[in-house]
């Protein structure tokens, strides 16, 4: 009996010392060792979903050689994702591919109820994509121009509807500078995505949506929808203004969309992805794919990235101060 115990005793010995030996070598694998999940803030078939997606595969297939989990948390103007992420393990393998919203103008528009802080809890690992938004009304609406529309909401104060990605979102955000500045009523509806937005526009249920050109062009070319107001210039839209083009001194922010870690990931892990996202995103073919569904690819590095988000808040909160906007 005493030598059978010994005899199990000493195979236990062997299977555990396999196992814990299995364990190690996992853990002294360098990263990544096993699939990303990259949380992308809005719904399927939104632009961050499009230009998300074109990325992630990028990553997958060419880069990174591990699978990249596109996994979509919209809702909240981008917190819901935002959020997840900023309270996620910090061991790089929960990525948020994170937008100008949930990093900047939602944290300063809701900065009673939002629950992480972007710059504190979120570290940037590249900038991917900026994009061009506008306001689009049925071709067949009466609002020929967006003088038109300002003309309509001073008589017809809050009939002018125009959908965005919800409260907290870069376009709720502009919606208000656009009312503040202009003195008129133009009620936010909010969507838990842009092609919901899109499609109550088309249906007639709201006057206009003020989503991504990348959605809205196919409605452009069909002959269903009409651009009316551009966030920024647009050589394929060049007679549609900017607020700048019809007199307003001021510009509207921009839009972009890049990487975040939950801060505090590892060194090692940092200098995997920092150095992958930037290959991804200066790759050509997949540079040429953006640009022809209306993105902009515009790297920047984790620092410049940084700086640009610490501006881009700087500037919200002031426009806040001083125009007076509330929700």
């Amino acid at each position: 009996m005493k030598k059978k115990g010994k005899i199990l005793c000493f195979g236990l010995f062997l299977t555990v010392s396999w196992l814990f030996s299995g364990v190690l070598h996992i853990q002294a694998q360098p990263y990544p060792n096993r699939s990303i999940t990259v949380v992308l803030p809005t719904a399927p078939g939104d632009a961050s979903d499009i230009s998300g997606r074109l990325v992630i595969e990028e990553l997958e297939k060419n880069i990174l050689k591990v699978p990249m989990i596109p996994l979509n948390k919209p809702g909240a103007g981008a917190a819901v994702a935002t959020d997840f992420v900023a309270k996620s393990k910090k061991d790089g393998y929960t990525l948020l591919y994170g937008s100008t919203s949930g990093i900047v103008y939602n944290p300063v528009f809701n900065a009673d109820t939002i629950p992480y802080d972007p710059i504190r809890d979120l570290e940037p690992l590249g900038l991917h994509v900026c994009f061009p938004d506008a306001i689009s009304v049925q071709a067949e609406s009466p609002w020929k121009t967006f003088a038109d529309v300002i003309e309509y909401a001073k008589k017809n104060p809050g009939k002018f509807r125009v959908g965005t990605l919800g409260v907290g979102s870069i376009n709720h955000f502009r919606l208000e500078m656009i009312k503040s500045w202009a003195g008129v009523d133009i009620p936010m509806i909010p969507f838990k995505g842009a092609v919901p937005a899109v499609t109550a526009v088309l249906g007639g249920h709201i006057e206009a949506a003020f989503v991504a050109i990348s959605l809205t062009d196919p409605h452009y070319q069909s002959g269903k929808l009409r651009p009316i107001l551009v966030d920024q210039k647009v050589d394929r839209l060049p007679n549609v203004p900017t607020l700048q083009d019809l007199g307003f001194k001021r510009a509207l922010p921009l839009a972009f969309f890049g990487f975040f870690a939950p801060s505090g990931i590892p060194e090692e892990v940092r200098k995997v992805l920092i150095p992958a996202i930037e290959k991804a995103t200066r790759n050509p073919e997949s540079r040429a794919k953006l640009q022809s569904m209306w993105f902009i690819p515009r790297y920047k590095s984790a620092e410049e990235f940084k700086q640009t988000i610490v501006e881009d808040t700087e500037s919200a909160k002031q426009i806040v101060k001083q125009m007076g906007i509330t929700k």
